[in-house]
């Protein structure tokens, strides 16, 4: 009944017109065809599917997984109704059928309990999901993302996972495998590899993941150049001659809040390739840059670059909780599968090969195009308000995504009296004010950064917290020109901006007079 000629045949018994029928079929031939394409080529097809195809073919899946074929019920006699008898603890069932509508009747969740990329004997379906999802991704990568299909992005895993516990996870594959290697020191004694160099960024993730993996956080200092927040490869060095062979891993940063800039990841790579240790590299929202891209596949080529760590919901618009995870190096995509404990939710896989059909190629290019040409113009508007307004735009060219302008006119005047800390702390409550006035006014996603904010996170203490340097000479705020905004918001978001530093001058020069 799968064969078109059949079909009509059928239709025609029906009393259905032979050219009616035709005219009908041609859609389902069509769509088989893509289908084919699909699972022959593993990459994404030029223009995006229908809603309609994407879900025949999630329900073709569906119909593969155990849990959807007909249970034993007592009730009746045929060979169908008891196929398939479950009587495991976990047997895929879904009490409402909500849920079970949510996820398209796949709820066996993918991988295994010894490894997360293993097919599950009773979900063919979810399995075959779940591998072309990871074919669409790394496309997407490559053709999409610039990442190089012999280099950064060569193989890669998908996990149900948001980016930090994603780098958690990652941190303790490579502890068991350097841990494997049963490296000894000079005195005959295992070598102990506990230590992760990080390059501050000002995210609390990365350095939460480092702790959730048992490992100690060595902060790298920043310095500073001009405007931009860049690597100190001076302190990079003098932190790993400093630990030695205790350190497992550098973890660099290619996307991040200005005034930060990606980390000189080609730089980094060269030293640790020399020193022998991991590079991994957070890329979270980075893939939308291209420049970011080209940086990365140089550190691949000329020195040592072991994971990049992608979010997926900031690259390709689906709902929190996904990563993938690329490498050039196929063992540590391996030992990372390995290491997840227990069966896998493969809602968030789910929704990325949904969200991956539905674009397209050409509709995951425009969305990058579309972000380069507001681009164009975002920087020179944010200039034009803040001058307006006594600010200027800080110089940060080596960040594409995120911007900064300065807030230094929103504080009042320091008192006579009045010690610089307690100075210090009373603006920085002022001018953080200024984030919640923006919010209030149903601006989101803007990061409101006061002078020498201290954070103490896992008893580290950061001053400046939030510039990813405890010397920043200047209270800011950041926007981001990131894929998926649109010309609408940016324009309006001009508009509120403008609005908002006009409202709190106002209030500021009236509490000025009060006083």
């Amino acid at each position: 009944m799968t064969d078109a000629k059949d079909l009509q045949k059928s239709f025609q018994a029906l009393g259905i017109p032979k050219s009616h029928a035709t005219v009908g079929l041609t859609n389902l031939v069509a769509s088989t065809k893509q289908y084919r394409s699909l699972f022959i080529h593993r990459r994404l097809p030029d223009c995006g599917w229908s809603d309609v195809q994407i879900q025949s073919l999630l329900f073709l899946f569906s119909t593969l997984d155990t849990n959807n074929k007909t249970l034993a019920t007592g009730s009746g006699s045929s060979e169908e109704e008891v196929r398939w008898c479950g009587v495991g603890e976990r047997e895929g069932r879904v009490y409402s059928s909500l849920v079970a509508h949510r996820h398209f009747g796949l709820s066996h969740g993918m991988g295994r309990s010894g490894d997360i990329t293993e097919p599950q004997p009773k979900a063919a379906g979810s399995s075959v999901l779940v591998k072309l999802a990871l074919h669409l991704t790394l496309d997407a990568l490559r053709r999409g993302g610039g990442l190089d299909a012999k280099g950064a992005a060569a193989h890669g895993i998908l996990l149900p996972l948001c980016t930090g516990m994603s780098m958690s996870l990652l941190l303790g594959s490579l502890r068991s495998a350097a841990t494997a290697e049963n490296e000894k020191n000079d005195d005959g004694e295992p070598i102990r590899k506990d230590v992760v160099l990080w390059s501050r960024i000002d995210q609390k993730s990365c350095f939460k993941a480092i702790h959730s993996a048992g490992l100690v956080c060595v902060v790298v200092q920043t310095k500073v150049e001009g405007d931009e927040v860049v690597t100190d490869m001076d302190a990079m060095e003098a932190a790993l001659s400093e630990y030695g062979e205790r350190v497992l891993a550098v973890i660099t940063t290619t996307s991040c809040f200005a005034p930060r800039v990606p980390d000189a990841v080609d730089k980094v790579a060269k030293l640790c390739k020399a020193s022998g240790v991991y590079h991994v590299i957070n890329n979270a929202y980075g893939l939308q840059c291209a420049r970011t891209s080209k940086l990365i596949n140089r550190a691949c080529v000329v020195g040592r670059v072991d994971a990049i760590v992608c979010s997926t919901d900031k690259n390709f618009l689906v709902p929190v909780g996904g990563a993938i995870i690329a490498s050039p190096n196929k063992k540590v995509i391996g030992d990372v599968g390995k290491v997840y404990a227990g069966r896998a939710s493969s809602s968030p896989i789910v929704d990325l090969f949904i969200t991956l059909l539905s674009m397209g190629m050409n509709g995951y290019k425009r969305l990058l195009k579309e972000r380069t040409t507001i681009l164009e113009t975002f920087p020179k508007k944010l200039q034009e308000i803040s001058e307006k307004h006594g600010e200027r735009l800080l110089s940060c060219p080596a960040n594409t995504i995120s911007f900064g302008l300065t807030l230094d006119g929103l504080a009042r005047p320091k008192l006579d009296d009045e010690s610089e800390e307690d100075y210090t702390k009373s603006i920085g409550k002022e001018i953080s004010s200024f984030g919640a006035m923006l919010f209030s006014r149903c601006v989101s996603g803007t990061r409101v950064v006061p002078r020498s904010q201290l954070k103490i996170m896992g008893g580290e203490s950061f001053v400046g917290f939030g510039s990813s340097t405890s010397q920043y000479p200047h209270a800011y705020m950041t926007a981001a020109c990131a894929i998926g905004v649109s010309i609408q918001e940016v324009e309006e978001f001009y508009v509120r901006l403008d609005k908002t530093l006009t409202e709190f001058e106002t209030k500021k020069k009236k509490k000025t007079e009060e006083q």
